[in-house]
């Protein structure tokens, strides 16, 4: 059974087969997939699909890029939010300055916000953080990021980083990036990580694997992040997909079992 970490099916790119698609998910072996929200408009979306899906989990959060948007009402709203049955972390939050709107100062303020909401409603957090790697690891570890728990998001620094999150108590999540032919610092980034921390994901539509990469995406391809991550590790593809998913049902709290079909490893 292969759990899906990070995905965006609420995404307009889903608009015209997206109950085809999500329907057919458990007969290809996908059992759980966390739905994550970016802004106030896609966490309600998000909290929708965990409605109508049973395997569908969600995550509510504002992405940095949002964080414009934020007053004290609305961030009241998101917060009710972090409390549905079946929203199981805060996410995505954190820190992104590779576009210059909102300030950084802004990005800061309400990642801080979102960190304290999550150890609030004691749910972990999904971080997004681009450009921004030593500014996103100093607020964590100021606000007490290793008592919440999480998972660094679609994960692009360097491999000593993402072992000083691992022991900040974090997972790495792993995408279709790490199948790239240039993908040289991730695969060391695989290397480094223990398969006990690694999570498996897409950001679905974005960042599909080899050989569809600049194609839109789906968690049907998350064999082939498992089965590059079981070539650098020098596993078996099983084996990945059964510790993370067993590891991503440990960070957010999931004790069901689902019953799925075989994951088509193609």
């Amino acid at each position: 059974m292969i759990f899906e970490s990070h995905a965006h099916y609420d995404d307009k790119a889903f608009d015209e087969d997206r109950e085809q698609l999500l329907s057919a998910m458990p007969e290809n072996g996908i059992a759980y997939i966390i739905n994550v929200g970016a802004s106030l408009k896609s966490t309600e979306s998000t909290i929708a699909l965990t409605r109508k899906y049973p395997f569908v989990y969600g995550a509510a959060g504002v992405h940095p890029n949002e964080t414009g948007a934020l007053n004290e009402e609305r961030f009241a709203w998101l917060g009710q939010q972090c409390r549905q049955p079946k929203v199981v972390a805060v996410g995505e939050i954190g820190l992104d300055y590779y576009w210059d709107e909102p300030s950084r100062d802004i990005q800061k303020k309400w990642f801080e916000r979102q960190l304290e909401l999550a150890e609030e409603v004691c749910k972990p957090v999904i971080i997004h953080s681009r450009d921004a790697a030593r500014d996103t690891y100093d607020i964590m570890a100021a606000k007490g990021a290793s008592e919440i728990g999480g998972v660094i998001h679609c994960y692009s620094y360097s491999a000593d980083m993402a072992l000083d999150y691992v022991k900040m108590g974090f997972y790495i999540g792993i995408g279709g990036v790490v199948t790239f032919k240039n993908a040289r610092k991730m695969r060391e980034v695989v290397e480094a990580v223990p398969l006990e921390r690694i999570l498996l994901e897409t950001d679905s539509p974005y960042l599909a694997p080899a050989p569809y990469r600049g194609k839109r995406n789906s968690s049907l391809y998350l064999p082939l992040i498992a089965r590059e991550i079981a070539r650098i590790k020098g596993v078996d593809c099983e084996q990945v997909v059964r510790q993370t998913c067993a590891s991503a049902k440990r960070l957010f709290g999931i004790k069901d079992e689902q019953t799925a079909g075989t994951p088509a490893f193609v």
